[in-house]
């Protein structure tokens, strides 16, 4: 089983920028593919971005699309969100998921992915 553990969120001016980390659990890191959620309270769970294992391909959803930029690095069992420009609307609990047997394609939605982290908050003020 993975564990994820994210971190890096918090309390941000609109405009500012945060980077999140989601550390992994064992040696296998780079053999999935992860991805980036958010939940805000009372809204469903919204795919915001996505990374094949290697690394060769990412999805972003429009709505952080050139504000946003995925990331990992393999070698140290990481992957990372860079978020700039950020909008009070980012406000929410951001996950970070793998997915165990992905191919090519990282899934884009939440049922793609088999392990996820606990989150981390992050709220932009305005």
């Amino acid at each position: 089983q993975v564990q994820l553990v994210e971190s890096g969120g918090g309390l941000v001016q609109a405009g500012g920028s945060l980077r999140l980390s989601c550390a992994a659990s064992g040696r296998t890191f780079r053999t999935y593919a992860m991805g980036w959620f958010r939940q805000a309270p009372g809204k469903e769970r919204e795919f915001v971005a996505a990374i094949s294992r290697s690394g060769g391909r990412t999805y972003y959803a429009d709505s952080v699309k050139g504000r946003f930029t995925i990331s990992r690095d393999n070698a140290k069992n990481t992957g990372y969100l860079q978020m700039n420009s950020l909008k009070p609307e980012d406000t929410a609990v951001y996950y970070c998921a793998v997915d165990s047997d992905s191919g090519a394609f990282p899934p884009r939605s939440a049922p793609g992915y088999d392990y996820w982290g606990q989150g981390t908050q992050v709220t932009v003020s305005s």
